[in-house]
């Protein structure tokens, strides 16, 4: 597997680099279908911060986490794709036997603080696969969000499917 650590507002070490391919390494166990990980390291004030983010059968698997130790981020950032990776395992399972991914529960929500108003924080660029409504729900919930863009397999087309706060599922198509 290939893992391509980087560092951002701090370097990385030699030390730092090992720890986090031996820990990284770990996901190739558990996963088959993994080749590479990007891990980013930074550090904004007292924060550190580590970002995982590992492609696994055209599927992303993510995750975030920061403490005060760049080394207890990182063992957490693990623990959280390890169950990330457990979980899309079973998903996976689940929906070759039953043909379905509609009876997975959807993860706990994030609210919004209301005395702030909103601003673009971030912009990311990702490719578009074309994919089954039900396979984008599972992405969806794998990575824990409350909506996600994918093309259609069927019509082509850009569509959105979302978590609704009833606990359903919402799909926006465009016209035609």
């Amino acid at each position: 597997m290939k893992i391509i650590v980087r560092g951002k507002n701090i370097d990385v070490t030699p030390a730092l680099r090992d720890y986090v391919e031996k820990k990284v390494g770990k996901l190739a166990k558990l996963l088959d279908d993994v080749t590479e990980a990007v891990v980013t390291l930074s550090v904004e004030k007292e924060r550190h911060i580590v970002e995982v983010t590992v492609p696994v059968g055209g599927r992303l698997l993510r995750g975030e986490m920061a403490s005060g130790d760049m080394y207890a981020s990182i063992d957490m950032v693990m623990d959280k794709l390890e169950k990330q990776a457990a979980k899309y395992k079973t998903r996976l399972a689940r929906k070759i036997k039953n043909g379905s991914v509609l009876d997975v529960v959807p993860p706990q929500r994030r609210v919004a603080k209301e005395d702030q108003e909103p601003r673009l924080v971030r912009t990311k660029r990702f490719p578009v696969k074309p994919m089954p409504v039900e396979e984008a729900i599972l992405q969806m919930n794998l990575l824990g969000h409350d909506f996600f863009v994918f093309r259609d397999a069927d019509t082509d087309e850009v569509n959105v499917v979302y978590c609704r706060k009833d606990g359903n599922y919402g799909l926006i198509e465009p016209l035609r």
